[in-house]
């Protein structure tokens, strides 16, 4: 039995309910697009930095998605992302894996923020290193399940241990990527979720008042 792709099954069969459930709220056309919006240029961004090992801004602007809107938008950018740039760089059953790691990125920066309401820039900064280690490590997870034989502590030491200067790549761009747009990137998008939350007072409610 191969687990690696048992546990594709299963995260799929999982998405389809987060999908289901998402499908009945009540969702607004504009945060609707702003998660396609923002999951295109996370996924996208992966692109031009395909040729440096593990370095992308990805995780990044997941986390910021998700702080500044909260965990289930985050959840939804992450997700997306991870499909949205395979699409140039390649799916397969690996896609599923990366969706859940990124969406979970998200949501732990919306989770962070009912803690921290204006973190630092070296705060934002270290949260990208850790989620930098913690992506690789459940890619490593599916890496284990799908392609080594025998699945024995010995061997899961031995991918985690094969991997850590790939994993500490992913960690130092996420730290440079946040430490020097991370407070820009929080204002700017704080700044449009006011703008599009807002709701104009019609015109026939402004005469009745007065």
């Amino acid at each position: 039995m191969n687990y690696g792709l048992l546990s594709v099954a299963v995260i799929l069969i999982c998405f389809i309910f987060v999908f289901i459930s998402y499908e009945r709220k009540k969702v607004s056309v504009k945060e609707i697009s702003l998660i396609a919006t923002l999951a295109g240029l996370a996924g996208v961004g992966r692109v031009p930095f395909a040729a440096l090992p593990n370095v992308q801004p990805t995780t990044f602007l997941v986390i910021i998605s998700g702080y500044v809107f909260g965990p289930f938008f985050g959840f939804m950018v992450g997700a997306f992302a991870a499909l949205a740039s395979n699409f140039f760089l390649g799916q397969g059953p690996w896609t599923p894996w990366q969706m859940l790691a990124w969406g979970l990125c998200g949501v732990s920066a919306g989770v962070l923020k009912k803690f921290y309401q204006n973190p630092s820039r070296i705060m934002i900064s270290m949260f990208a290193f850790l989620w930098g280690f913690l992506f690789d490590y459940i890619m490593n997870l599916w890496h284990w399940l799908a392609f080594v034989y025998p699945l024995t502590l010995q061997s899961f030491l031995f991918t985690y241990m094969n991997s850590f200067y790939f994993d500490l790549m992913h960690a130092i761009g996420n730290f440079f990527f946040a430490y020097l747009f991370g407070k820009d990137f929080i204002h700017l998008l704080s700044r449009f979720k006011d703008r599009i939350s807002y709701t104009e007072i019609p015109v026939e409610k402004i005469k009745n008042l007065l």
